[in-house]
């Protein structure tokens, strides 16, 4: 996947608007007043926020950003007029005398949030004004992004969504937690997954949640609908076939502030400098992994995404469930990529799972590594184990160099993960034959292969549990 020259877009943003404050300072005591730190402020800082900082996005991809929506006619919107003038964003607000610009303040210590303070009032924007500066701005735009934050600039964008039809220009939607209604004939709608929950009810499994999303689809005349799932990634869903899933890139996650604004905004820019929908997605991805690793409210840069994906091109990797994992196995397949599946309890991740795992990298492309859930650990191995838990182990095993994916399942055996994914190669480690593998007649059934890999000597998760617990 490259990195386009954003340059060619032109994104028009239209939503709500709001400055995200930070007083940063040093606690060294506590109040005689309350149990709570005293801040000394000795810095105050203004970052634009919600659809403004969505522009920014924009701009600092090198894309063109075009932003309307509503500030008050205040000194706060009018230095935040300003701040996004001087960053080459073109504005063009509307001052509301009646309205005070939308401010969340924010006090920091140690980069760390203590307290979070919201000045804020619900006001729609004037109708008329809203469909004029839209008409006007539309004409130059490659699509258009409805960030909305149920602050009242977006309270009824319908007529706004059928200017860009007229025109044939998509419109791509961060919604609120409002009826999915209100953006009936949009392109795309990135609902994250409490959003989703909230417009089609709550699921059991991956196959209702998909097809509840797209009746909805369906009913909404959109074309599709991209999930955020926070550490489950992005999945995309389209009124017809199956879904796609894109993983979350693993990383240390810092702040997740501004992370969605991020995604939109690097994927209408991408879209706009030609890219198609799966590769916009696919960079929209990488961006927000990028901005969960700092603190507060950032942007990205093209550079910083080439940069990116030079010292890094896995995307496909991480944690899954067992249905995101059979669609990023088909995907691999198509590449002709080959699959290689381990594996066991992995409980206390030690030198003989980590030399093991290796190993069965070797064999293949991509490895699997499912895992014994932490009732199945029990039943398996006794009261007091698994010592870690199921999130735990995953996530570790999610870190190793040689990992691709991780699955965890309930059963005894990881027999029904092997049907549904039939990899190329089923490795397990010990000193018994192929043929006493469990799974291995079903791999053997379609041809794959069954290979036995020798364990390190010496290195026992049950032998360190108990050395642990006799010390």
């Amino acid at each position: 996947m490259k990195v386009p020259r954003f340059d060619s877009a032109r994104v028009l943003v239209i939503g709500d608007i709001i400055v995200d404050r930070y007083w940063h300072g040093a606690t060294r005591r506590l109040s005689a007043e309350a149990p709570i730190p005293i801040v000394d402020v000795n810095e105050v800082e203004d970052r634009p926020g919600a659809a403004a900082n969505v522009a920014v996005n924009v701009a600092s991809l090198g894309a063109s950003a075009t932003l309307i929506g509503m500030v008050g006619a205040d000194e706060v919107g009018q230095q935040l007029a300003e701040k996004l003038t001087a960053a080459g964003i073109d504005c063009r607000l509307s001052f509301d005398p009646n309205y005070q610009t939308t401010t969340k303040v924010r006090i920091v210590s140690r980069s760390q949030q203590l307290a979070r303070a919201d000045f804020e009032q619900y006001r729609p924007m004037e109708h008329s004004e809203l469909v004029r500066l839209a008409r006007e701005a539309m004409p130059s735009a490659s699509n258009v992004l409805l960030s909305d934050y149920d602050k009242g600039v977006l309270d009824s964008p319908a007529e706004v969504i059928a200017l860009a039809q007229a025109q044939g220009i998509a419109v791509l939607v961060d919604p609120k937690f409002k009826d999915f209604v209100h953006y009936q004939g949009a392109t795309l709608i990135k609902p994250n997954r409490l959003e989703l929950e909230t417009a089609i009810g709550p699921w059991g499994s991956e196959e209702e949640m998909v097809r509840r999303s797209q009746e909805l689809i369906s009913n909404l005349g959109v074309e599709a609908m991209l999930v955020t799932r926070s550490a489950q990634g992005m999945t995309l869903i389209k009124r017809y076939g199956e879904e796609q899933h894109f993983p979350a890139r693993t990383r240390e996650v810092y702040d997740v502030t501004g992370a969605g604004d991020t995604v939109m905004a690097t994927l209408c820019a991408a879209l706009g400098a030609g890219q198609t929908l799966n590769d916009a997605i696919g960079l929209a991805n990488v961006a927000a992994g990028l901005v969960v690793g700092h603190f507060g409210i950032t942007s990205v840069s093209g550079p910083e995404l080439r940069q990116e994906l030079a010292s890094d091109a896995e995307f496909a990797r991480g944690r899954m469930s067992p249905e995101q994992l059979k669609v990023v196995v088909e995907e691999a397949r198509h590449r002709g990529e080959r699959i290689v599946f381990t594996n066991g309890c992995f409980d206390i991740l030690h030198a003989g799972h980590v030399d093991y795992l290796a190993e069965a990298r070797k064999q293949g492309d991509r490895l699997i590594v499912a895992i014994n859930s932490d009732e199945s650990v029990r039943r398996l191995k006794g009261p007091g184990r698994p010592v870690v838990t199921l999130d735990h182990r995953m996530t570790v095993l999610a870190g190793l160099a040689a990992v691709d994916w991780v699955v965890s399942f309930d059963g005894d055996t990881p027999e029904a993960l092997i049907s549904a994914l039939r990899p190329d190669v089923l490795v397990k480690g010990g000193d018994y034959s192929s043929d006493q593998v469990v799974g291995g007649d079903i791999v053997r059934g379609y041809d794959g292969e069954v290979r036995v890999m020798p364990l390190v000597e010496d290195c026992s998760t049950s032998a360190l549990v108990e050395k642990i617990r006799a010390s």
